[in-house]
């Protein structure tokens, strides 16, 4: 297993159940193939720039451990989330990162 984290920013005019809900939802994602790791909740925070005409996001990084299939099925349910505005993931295994192969 590969370690990895991703941090994903939501759209701040969410009711908070349904923020909940979509950390939820990545995390069942993520448990689906892999392990759910340490999860922390920036809460609504400015942007360095607009996004969809909005100042402010919530953010929230969740750690997790999978292979390397995960991440693809993961970035593809982000980008098409309508509550999610912007994602990234991110290799934290330094081997991995460099492009070397266990």
């Amino acid at each position: 297993m590969i370690n990895y984290e991703v941090m994903f920013i939501l759209d701040p005019a969410l009711e908070d159940d349904k923020k909940e809900a979509a950390i939820e939802a990545v995390k069942e994602i993520i448990s689906s193939e892999g392990e759910v790791g340490n999860t922390d909740v920036w809460g609504m925070r400015k942007l360095a720039y607009p996004i969809e005409k909005k100042n402010e996001g919530y953010y929230v990084v969740i750690e997790f451990a999978a292979s390397t299939e995960l991440p693809k099925e993961l970035d593809r349910r982000l980008r098409i989330s309508d509550d999610v505005m912007r994602h990234i993931i991110v290799c934290k295994d330094a081997k991995y990162e460099m492009g070397e192969v266990l």
